[in-house]
């Protein structure tokens, strides 16, 4: 079924958050993808980790027999996703502590998390996905 995908960062993630929170949902899966910026140059992330687990993820949302709404949210550079107190790290929505993070949301709540260690894993992001 067809993937929609938006694109934001830390400065206007809230406003396009809250587009995509109310964005007709009904059947539509929502899911967030915190990854690290993509060099232009290259068009590759400076995170081995998503550049492996990007394809996948997307694959597999492709895949569903369901529409599927993706927020991609870039955290930034190396140096600022490193600090300590980056938005997302602190946020109680996110908790982030790894890229790529891919979380399931409904309901005004995150009820799947894939963290950077498993993201690429094709069977977990399946389980994140309602059975057919």
């Amino acid at each position: 079924m067809p993937l929609k995908t938006t694109d934001t960062t830390v400065s206007d993630f809230e406003e396009v958050f809250e587009r995509f929170k109310s964005e007709n949902s009904q059947n539509q899966l929502k899911f967030l993808l915190f990854l690290a910026d993509k060099d232009p140059s290259t068009s590759l992330s400076w995170c081995p980790d998503c550049n492996v687990a990007e394809p996948i993820i997307y694959e597999k949302l492709k895949a569903s027999e369901e529409d599927v709404v993706l927020l991609r949210a870039y955290v930034g550079d190396r140096p600022t996703w490193r600090n300590p107190s980056h938005p997302w790290r602190i946020d109680p929505r996110f908790r982030l502590r790894g890229v790529p993070t891919l979380i399931r949301w409904e309901n005004e709540a995150a009820i799947g998390r894939l963290e950077d260690h498993e993201a690429h894993i094709g069977n977990k992001i399946d389980a994140l996905l309602p059975s057919n």
